[in-house]
């Protein structure tokens, strides 16, 4: 005889959007509680802010940014500061993965057994350089270093080492073991493991991480010059303290470019790594 057919299972009614029992709508609820109280307790002006008063400043002062000052003497000097500021971006950023991958070794656990002794202590050292902002560095930085790009290289490399050696010691910890595992069977140190093993493994993820954070720091070198160290940063706090606001535009203008010509960069170079 022919079996019976299994009654086809029930539909299942999609899950309440609210449950007592759910860890993560009670998260939910309560970031979405704090962001209310944020609001209530923060003094916004927004009737003031887009009453036709204040539309009519911003629009008279965005009108002043045009037509930009693209003489030939300024434009010069916008394309110095310009590759001062790229020089900046890449030279904190390369010593940055060097000291963060130096620091991401003794930062990680190698394999299952290892001790890592120095491990909680690297931690805190990352933690510590990176919960200290670009400019906070470069502010500290121009006591020793003077006003210049040296102070904003130095800065982006202190916050940037603290960023790129975690993510370096998250790799690392996180790379498959097996590779490693068949050469310490066979006698290998820890130093050659990590040679021929895991950093085979890792050193695309450290390269994308690397560019990633060259990204953001061409934002910041960018920026740094409001407190002195150079670049287009310093044009910029320069000249908007003069309420030059044609030289202003130009020096803003060149910062998106060179922006986006970076990002294109990176987003290109990325994109080879992975293939």
């Amino acid at each position: 005889m022919d079996k019976p057919r299994a009654a086809n299972p029930p539909y299942r009614l999609p899950p309440r959007l609210f449950d007592a029992r759910c860890r993560a709508c009670w998260f939910a609820a309560a970031v979405l509680a704090l962001v209310v109280a944020s609001f209530w307790s923060l003094d916004l002006q927004w009737r003031q802010f887009f009453s036709w008063e204040a539309l009519r400043s911003m629009g008279r002062f965005a009108s002043e940014f045009f037509p930009p000052d693209l003489s030939p003497a300024f434009a010069r000097r916008v394309a110095l500061a310009a590759w001062e500021t790229l020089a900046m971006s890449v030279v904190g950023t390369g010593l940055a993965a060097l000291a963060g991958l130096a620091l991401a070794l003794p930062g990680s656990r190698l394999h299952p057994g290892d001790r890592a002794w120095a491990r909680g202590l690297t931690r805190w050292l990352l933690n510590a350089l990176r919960s200290i902002p670009e400019l906070v560095w470069a502010a500290l930085l121009l006591i020793s270093a003077g006003l210049g790009p040296l102070a904003g290289t130095l800065a982006l490399a202190m916050h940037t080492t603290g960023v790129l050696g975690r993510l370096f010691a998250e790799a690392i910890e996180n790379a498959p073991a097996g590779p490693g595992d068949a050469l310490r069977v066979q006698g290998m140190g820890n130093d050659r493991v990590f040679l021929y093993a895991t950093l085979p493994q890792v050193l695309p993820q450290l390269l994308s991480y690397t560019l990633y954070r060259w990204e953001n720091n061409i934002r910041a070198a960018a920026i740094l010059g409001v407190v002195g160290a150079g670049g287009l940063g310093q044009l910029l706090a320069f000249h908007m303290g003069l309420f030059q606001i044609d030289k202003t535009a130009t020096v803003l203008a060149a910062m998106l470019l060179m922006v986006a010509a970076v990002d294109a960069a990176s987003h290109g170079i990325r994109r080879a790594l992975t293939r």
